[in-house]
């Protein structure tokens, strides 16, 4: 039997139901480097050791933005692979603890709210929140995402 790995459909997502996603990472100097390098970014808190050092973390800290991307990136397969029409946009992102090389992230995401597209029968609108968590359980970034989601087929189309 194949079974095809896809997200889930609006009407699979219910308000206050948590998903606890199986992909985890630990995050390497390479990813860090390379995440700047491709984004333009110089900032040497993510890339100069000596300035690391003395900053306020007391080490280089990874590009929070690539810590975002991984903790809604790891979320796609178990939720919204296929089933998505598109990002409606993102806000309230918190990194309330700094990521290092080394880190392991795990990721989850919480359904806020939901409710069928006004302008499009096929769809409705879902807020997400995805929280990224470092080996010690620390909550490393939190951010919320609302999604245009498909609605499920009608039987037998």
């Amino acid at each position: 039997m194949i079974h095809e790995t896809r997200g889930r459909y609006f009407e699979e997502l219910a308000v206050g139901d948590v998903y606890r996603h199986a992909i985890t990472r630990t995050v390497t100097d390479t990813d860090n480097l390379l995440f700047c390098a491709l984004t333009h970014n110089p900032q040497a808190l993510h890339l100069d050791n000596e300035f690391g050092k003395a900053s306020i973390y007391g080490s280089c800290v990874v590009n929070s933005i690539y810590t975002l991307g991984l903790v809604v990136g790891v979320s796609v397969s178990e939720m919204t692979q296929g089933t998505t029409l598109g990002n409606l946009g993102f806000g309230d992102i918190s990194f309330p603890a700094p990521v290092r090389v080394g880190d392991t992230l795990h990721s989850e995401t919480e359904v806020i709210s939901a409710r069928a597209s006004s302008s499009r029968p096929d769809a409705g609108i879902v807020e997400f929140e995805h929280r990224g968590r470092n080996q010690q359980g620390e909550i490393v970034a939190s951010v919320r995402r609302k999604a245009l989601m498909k609605r499920q087929p009608a039987a037998g189309s």
